[in-house]
């Protein structure tokens, strides 16, 4: 797979000229493997069994987005995991590694009991012989695993990445490692799809035991002869700056706060609706499974084409904060027709509208995620990494919950005629939470102009 990326060539390639004689490009890809492994527990997690568990095993929707948010409770840990990586002491001389590998392991764990939890929390199988809380605690347990393990690898990995590549470099390598997220994202899903065409709880099993297998495969692929072993790094001294003090010094910076900000709230703009969107597709205009999970694939699919079109136009020097924008506004109208497809009953409308939500999110990624390895100070790079990663999984875990909440709360009203006698529509409640996030976007692309205002004022003499 690693010999066929590298015959397209750097031209076919987003960041791919990042690659060198010492630094090939076959290397280079396949240390982006970890992020396949993590694009594929995402839309797992967040496509996949979201459907799965709301309309075939009839779960609630809001338990279903209290369980997919789990993850978020480790999401702030992020800036520790790239803190400590930064400054790990061990006796084999590794760094990053200890951190890649074991962040692997936990997410095999969570998605080798995955299955059989969530079989009890619908009550198939043998469920009526465990107490009825079991249900719910196991397939926390199992999303909780899942979420440690990929934040712990995705931070780790993408910190040993940007080691590899000189620091002029190092903005090419992140954006490089997040195509590969995005294309790992949209080949799971495709295969995801096509293995549950036809739904079964054994092929549930199948799927979520074969994606626990990769996890191990791809990681160790992924890490196999990437970093040098110094023998002299368990001998060193602990470093004299703690986490807290590094992370108060980053985050004093009111320019730093301001652009994590519209991070987080442009973050939760675009995901408040990823767990709504195959079920919105399965019950408001009748898709299949198979159908549903082809959405994942075409939203990633339009991330992939919003970050390559940002990278040619960042390389001939355009503002990065400005590019944030851009995708702020372009995801307007592309929640629009999401909303219009119900009415008008149009899945046609309906994946355009998810394949822009895509594109504008993946303008709006890099451009933050530009702007801020740009702005990172100096000896911090993976702290600032942490602190990115940090702060977007954690407003996506609150997008996730507060988005299915509001959609049952809103839907309850509908249904019981609180909201008028034309309202009663199942498309309200997800309808509210589309247009909460056009609305969100407003005031994102809003706080990002201050952001640049302000940053050109610093800047003048």
């Amino acid at each position: 797979m690693v010999r066929g990326w590298v015959t397209l060539g750097p031209r076919f390639l987003p960041f791919a000229d990042v690659a060198s004689a010492e630094l090939p490009l076959s290397r280079l890809l396949r240390l982006s493997l970890f992020q396949v492994s993590v694009g594929m527990a995402l839309v797992l997690m967040m496509g996949t069994l979201n459907r799965v568990m709301i309309v075939e095993l009839g779960v609630a929707p809001s338990l279903v987005a209290l369980m997919v948010s789990l993850p978020v409770l480790y999401a702030p840990f992020r800036a520790l995991v790239g803190f400590r990586s930064d400054h790990h002491r061990a006796a084999l001389g590794w760094r990053r590694v200890p951190f890649i590998w074991r962040g692997t392991m936990i997410q095999f764990g969570g998605l080798a009991i995955m299955p059989w939890a969530l079989l009890v929390l619908s009550g198939g199988g043998n469920a009526q012989a465990w107490p009825n809380w079991m249900g719910p605690a196991a397939a926390a347990v199992a999303f909780l695993l899942v979420g440690i393990g990929l934040h712990t690898t995705q931070t780790a990995g993408l910190a040993l990445a940007t080691d590899l590549v000189p620091e002029r470099d190092q903005p090419k390598m992140v954006g490089l490692m997040y195509v590969m997220l995005l294309a790992g994202s949209i080949v799971s899903a495709a295969v995801f799809g096509w293995m549950l065409t036809e739904y079964t709880p054994a092929r549930l099993v199948q799927v979520i035991q074969a994606s626990a297998v990769a996890t191990l495969v791809l990681n160790g692929l992924s890490l196999w002869k990437q970093e040098g072993r110094d023998r002299t790094r368990g001998h060193r001294p602990a470093p004299d700056v703690g986490f807290l003090q590094a992370l108060q010094h980053f985050v004093a910076d009111a320019q730093a706060r301001r652009r994590l900000w519209v991070i987080g709230l442009g973050t939760m703009a675009f995901t408040m609706q990823d767990v709504l969107l195959e079920p919105y597709g399965g019950a408001v205009l009748g898709m299949s499974v198979g159908q549903t999970t082809w959405l994942t694939a075409t939203l990633a699919a339009g991330g992939l084409l919003g970050f390559t079109a940002a990278s040619v136009v960042l390389a001939r020097g355009a503002d990065a904060m400005g590019m944030a924008v851009r995708g702020a506004w372009l995801g307007v109208p592309a929640f629009g027709a999401v909303i219009l497809a119900a009415p008008a009953d149009s899945v046609w409308l309906f994946t355009v509208g998810v394949f822009g939500i895509g594109a504008a999110g993946g303008l709006f990624s890099h451009g933050t995620l530009t702007s801020t390895m740009q702005h990172a100070p100096a000896e911090q790079t993976g702290l600032a990494l942490g602190a990115w990663g940090a702060v977007q999984a954690t407003a996506a875990g609150l997008a996730v919950a507060l988005g299915a909440l509001g959609r049952d709360a809103v839907s309850a009203l509908a249904a019981h005629g609180l909201l008028g006698s034309s309202m009663t529509n199942p498309s309200i409640g997800y309808g509210f939470i589309y247009s909460a996030e056009a609305l969100l976007l407003l005031a994102t692309a809003a706080l990002a102009l201050g952001w640049k205002t302000q940053h050109a004022a610093s800047r003048q003499p």
